[in-house]
């Protein structure tokens, strides 16, 4: 049995998106979607790196979202100011600093969760829009399904490639 084009079996997970529940972001899905495909492809290397390092992200920008509000209750003008500077670089360093760890060395992983979480907060999405710990969640789930939607569409779908023209050919070898 032939297998249909990718990008119709992309398109018809894509599809499945309109009909999250409880508010849930479906764009999250297409993040860790598009950052599976730009990291190698969901292979196990690839899926393990995204799915550990996406979370982390997202927790620390939890983090820093709940220090700032935190800070708001002690602080204002500029030194508000400079205590979200310093809660920001000490969570963002800190969230950098495992990169050294093979298996949580996947730093843009970790910036697909952290922008994830906050335009799932500050969008308004999930089932409490603006709660900080349902943010997180919801975070967290939508950035996993991503790069499952992206396996389904690289084993399921037949990927056509184009044609390179002779000269096309003797330029790679001589490359």
């Amino acid at each position: 049995m032939r297998r249909p084009p990718a990008e119709i079996v992309a398109s018809l997970l894509a599809v499945t998106t309109l009909f999250t529940p409880a508010h849930l972001p479906p764009w999250a899905i297409f993040v860790s979607w598009a950052g599976t495909f730009a990291a190698g492809g969901p292979n196990p290397d690839t899926l393990k790196k995204i799915w550990v390092t996406m979370p982390i992200g997202a927790i620390v920008a939890s983090l820093i979202v709940g220090g700032f509000n935190l800070a708001s209750g002690y602080f204002s003008g500029s030194s508000l100011v400079v205590a979200q500077c310093i809660i920001l670089f000490s969570l963002n360093a800190a969230m950098m600093s495992p990169r050294r760890i093979p298996a949580l060395s996947f730093v843009p992983g970790m910036f697909l969760g952290f922008a994830s979480y906050f335009a799932t907060l500050f969008g308004g999405f999930g089932p409490t829009p603006g709660n900080l710990m349902v943010a997180l969640g919801a975070t967290i789930l939508m950035n996993a399904i991503g790069p499952a939607y992206a396996w389904v569409t690289a084993n399921l779908g037949a990927h056509h490639h184009a044609k390179v023209a002779p000269i096309g050919r003797a330029q790679q070898a001589i490359s």
